[in-house]
Order: C-alpha cells, then sequence, then structure tokens
C-alpha cells in the first residue's frame, strides 16, 4: 500500500508542504429535517483552528425549514437545496460535486467538533498514500465512550466502528485502518476521482464502507487521527434499529460484498457468508415478532436481503467495472479483512451502553 499514492505520489495543492498554501477543505454536510441539531455542528465549525476551509450543507428536501434557518443564521455556510431526499450517500455527493476544496471532508449534522478536527485531520492525510482519514468519534451522550475510531470489516463482510462502546482514552494512537466512518470523515478529492464517488444506489448505510473498500483495492490508505475528535449524537436522524435502518443495512451488506469481496476468497467463503447472514437476520426477526413488533417492521432486515438479491445483476457489473482496474492484489485485500468471531462476540462488537448499533456508516 505505501506507494507513494495510487497516482504516484499526492495530488498537487494537497500536500501541505513548507512553501506551500494550505489546502483548501469542503466541509460536506448532508441534512434532512435537522434544524434542531445543525446550530451545534455549525457552530463547532466557526471554531476550527484550521483557516482554510468552506462548509457546505446539502439539504434533502426538509420539512423543518432548515434551510431558511441555515441562510439565517449562518450565511457564510453554501446550502445545497435538493428537491427531495437523496440519502446520505446522494447527499455527501451533491456536496463532493459542488466543493472547491482538494480535500473533501463529510460530517453529521448531528455531530460536534472539536477546534483541532479540521487541522489535525489535514496534518494526518498528508502522510504519502493516505487517501483517507479517520476521526476519533465519541459518544455525545457520554463522552466517555468512543462511538467510533474508523471502521472495520471481517471476513463474513460484517462492518462494525471500530472500539465502539470502550473507554474515550483507548485508541489514543495514529494507525491504519480499513476506512473512515462517513460521519466524520476526510478524503483527497482525487481518490474521488479515482474510484467514484458514494454510491447512490446504497442511498444510506454502509455507502462509506463500500468506498473505503473500493479506495483499498485501488491502493489508497486510511490513517486513523485520534487528535481529530468529533461528538456524535448516534442515528439523530434515522432512528437506531428501526426497520428503515435494517432494511438498507441487509440489502446494502448484499451489494457491498458482490461488489467488492476479493476472489477467489469469495468463493470459498460464499456459503458461510449467506449461512451466517440468514441467521442473524432470522433471529432479530424472531426478536421483533417476540415483542410484538408488527410483522412487517420485523421482517424489514429479510426484505432487505430480498431487494438485495433483486439487485445483484447491476452490483456485479458495477464490481467488473472497478475490479478490472484495482491495484491492490486479492490476496493483499483480503488482508485488510478482520478474523472470524463467534457469534456472542460478533454481538459484542456492536454493543453500546445505551443503544445497539446495527453497523457503520449511521
Amino acid at each position: 500500500m505505501g506507494r507513494g499514492g495510487p497516482t504516484g505520489g499526492p495530488p498537487t495543492g494537497a500536500t501541505g508542504d513548507a512553501g506551500k498554501s494550505a489546502p483548501l477543505v469542503s466541509v460536506v454536510i448532508p441534512n434532512l429535517n435537522g434544524r434542531a441539531i445543525l446550530g451545534e455542528c455549525l457552530t463547532s465549525l466557526r471554531g476550527q483552528t484550521y483557516p482554510h476551509f468552506e462548509v457546505i450543507v446539502v439539504d434533502n428536501g426538509s420539512s423543518d425549514g432548515s434551510v431558511e434557518w441555515v441562510r439565517e443564521r449562518f450565511p457564510e455556510v453554501r446550502v445545497i437545496a435538493l428537491p427531495t431526499n437523496q440519502g446520505f450517500a446522494g447527499g455527501c455527493n451533491a456536496g463532493i460535486r459542488a466543493a472547491r476544496g482538494t480535500l473533501i471532508a463529510t460530517l453529521n449534522n448531528d455531530a460536534r467538533a472539536e477546534p483541532a478536527w479540521l487541522a489535525e485531520m489535514v496534518r494526518v492525510i498528508e502522510q504519502p498514500g493516505v487517501g483517507m482519514v479517520a476521526s476519533k468519534m465519541l459518544r455525545a451522550s457520554n463522552p466517555a465512550l468512543i462511538d467510533s475510531a474508523g471502521i472495520c470489516v471481517d471476513r463474513l463482510g460484517i462492518a462494525w466502528d471500530r472500539c465502539a462502546g470502550h473507554p474515550a482514552d483507548e485508541a489514543d494512537v495514529e494507525v491504519d485502518v480499513f476506512g473512515p466512518c462517513g460521519g466524520a470523515a476526510l478524503y483527497r478529492r482525487a481518490l474521488f476521482e479515482d474510484v467514484g464517488l458514494f454510491d447512490e444506489d446504497f442511498f444510506c448505510y454502509l455507502e462509506d464502507v463500500d468506498l473505503a473498500w473500493r479506495a483499498l483495492t485501488a491502493g489508497w490508505r486510511c490513517r486513523y487521527a485520534p487528535r481529530a475528535r468529533v461528538y456524535h449524537d448516534h442515528s439523530a436522524t434515522a432512528v437506531e434499529n428501526s426497520p428503515f435502518k435494517r432494511y438498507h443495512l441487509g440489502r446494502n451488506k448484499i451489494w457491498m460484498i458482490a461488489k467488492n469481496y476479493p476472489s477467489p476468497a469469495v468463493w470459498w467463503l460464499l456459503p458461510a457468508i449467506a449461512t451466517y447472514d440468514l441467521a442473524g437476520a432470522l433471529t432479530i426477526a424472531a426478536a421483533e415478532l417476540a415483542r410484538g413488533a408488527p410483522i412487517g417492521s420485523a421482517l424489514a432486515g429479510l426484505r432487505g436481503r430480498l431487494d438485495g438479491l433483486r439487485g445483484l445483476p447491476r452490483a456485479v457489473r458495477k464490481r467488473r467495472a472497478f475490479q478490472a482496474a484495482r491495484r491492490l492484489s486479492s490476496a493483499g485485500a483480503f488482508r485488510y479483512l478482520e478474523g472470524l468471531a463467534w457469534p456472542w462476540q460478533v454481538a459484542r462488537r456492536f454493543s453500546l451502553p445505551d443503544d445497539r448499533s446495527g453497523g457503520t456508516g449511521s
């Protein structure tokens, strides 16, 4: 991976070397009816120590007056008002296309950044071959706990927030990780030009994992920056463990694996991946039914998986398009996947004191 970047070196204007001006960072914030929470997010950006950045709020068709409120209270912010909800993926992509920066930060509207957040991420992304930076995200409801320290994916294709629920004083070492949680991340524009933007078919959830997987396959590194800290109100827009979230996680996981899982390993492990995933979906559905949830709600994850299977041909076509240009061998990509775990160990990856996380990208 450490090859000086997939294009032979960091893009011009994004190195921050002595004698060069600091790179412009475009901070993209997708929003849906977030007027009540946007104030803290945008105020925290006003306090950044890094001087050279712009803020873009992409509104996904809000009905709560978010657009007018931001324009009145934060006139320095560029607002892109989409007529309909394009999800996290579509909202971020609209902002990325409009951005002027050589570096693109994505930030959830329910996140509050510490003053050094941008400065630390810019410092880290200047390292050779680094195209993505993961923040240290802490729980807004309990800052003594980590919400995410990057993302992990195991050999069954299960993705989770690294160190979720661990004490905040852990994960203080700067290391390479699989990818960043899109809720607080920094990317090189050159990475998007190389591997494409977020996959808008995903709409929301796992789109950040999919992007990170494509970028790793193309030879980009992701570095975790422990001093780039934000406080995240987990799933403030999309309710945790909702049928909506379970549906999209179930559907998008199938597409993510179909697009990215390295071969020939995918053929060896596909029976285990399918069996484990189906067992997990059935277990969740049974638990939801047992607590009296409506059948449509209980089966949301299974419906998502069925729709994922229906969309497999499109996902496979996308796989062929970018796998042909990969720079990292299948064996090299496979080494980024975590080892297998017992079911009760998998559950602990998502176990948080005040809720249960269904995966990353929230």
